[in-house]
C-alpha cells in the first residue's frame, strides 16, 4: 500500500468512525462504556479509537462535536431551500428539531452530565439563537413576516432554546428536545406571521 493511499484511508477511517460513534452514542449514550467496548463494537482496535482521540473523553467530545458538525450543515441545507424568509425561519427551526430526534434520553443525560461535551451543545445552542434572529430580522426587511423587534425575538428565542438544552423545558412538559424545538418553530412562525 503506498503512503498516498494510507494518508487518505486514514482520514476517511477516522471520520467513518466518528459517524458510527454518533450513531451509537445517540440511542445509547457514552458514559456507561469503556473503550474495550467500543472497540469491540465498531469492529476496530483499541489503538485505532486512540487514533482518533487520545482518551474515551476526547473520543466523546470528538463525536458530540461531528454530531453537531453534520447538523449544522443539514440544517443550514433545509433552510437554504424556501425562498420566502419567513418559511427559512420555520424551516431552520424544523430541521433543528429533526437533527435531534434521533438522539435518545441516554444521550441528552450524559451529555448534561458530562461538562464538555455539554459546552459543545451550548455553544451550538448559542450558535443558533443568533441565526434564528438573523432570519427574523431578513423576514422583517422582506416584509415577509411581520414588523417585530428582530434582537426581542432572538433574545426569546435564545432563552427558549437554553431552558431546552439544560432540559427544564423536559422537566415542565415531558418534551423531547426534538419535539420541543418542534413547537418553539410552530409557536415562533405563527407569531411572527403576517395578519
Amino acid at each position: 500500500m503506498t503512503t498516498a493511499r494510507l494518508a487518505t484511508r486514514g482520514p476517511a477511517r477516522r471520520e467513518a468512525l466518528l459517524d458510527e460513534l454518533v450513531d451509537v452514542f445517540l440511542t445509547e449514550g457514552f458514559a456507561t462504556f469503556t473503550l474495550d467496548e467500543l472497540a469491540r463494537r465498531l469492529h476496530c482496535s483499541k489503538s485505532t479509537l486512540y487514533a482518533v482521540a487520545g482518551s474515551k473523553e476526547q473520543l466523546v467530545v470528538a463525536a458530540v462535536r461531528r454530531f453537531f458538525a453534520r447538523a449544522t450543515l443539514a440544517v443550514e441545507s433545509r433552510a437554504a431551500e424556501p425562498t420566502d424568509a419567513g418559511e427559512r425561519l420555520h424551516a431552520y427551526l424544523l430541521a433543528v428539531s429533526d437533527q435531534l430526534r434521533p438522539a435518545g434520553p441516554a444521550f441528552f443525560a450524559d451529555l448534561a452530565a458530562f461538562p464538555p461535551a455539554a459546552e459543545v451543545y451550548a455553544r451550538n445552542t448559542r450558535t443558533a439563537a443568533r441565526r434564528v434572529q438573523q432570519l427574523v430580522s431578513d423576514g422583517v426587511d422582506a416584509g415577509t413576516v411581520r414588523p417585530v423587534h428582530a434582537s426581542f425575538v432572538g433574545a426569546a428565542v435564545a432563552e427558549v432554546m437554553a431552558a431546552i438544552h439544560s432540559g427544564e423545558i423536559t422537566a415542565a412538559t415531558g418534551l423531547d428536545d426534538a419535539a420541543a424545538y418542534a413547537e418553539l418553530a410552530d409557536l415562533v412562525v405563527a407569531g411572527l406571521r403576517r395578519p
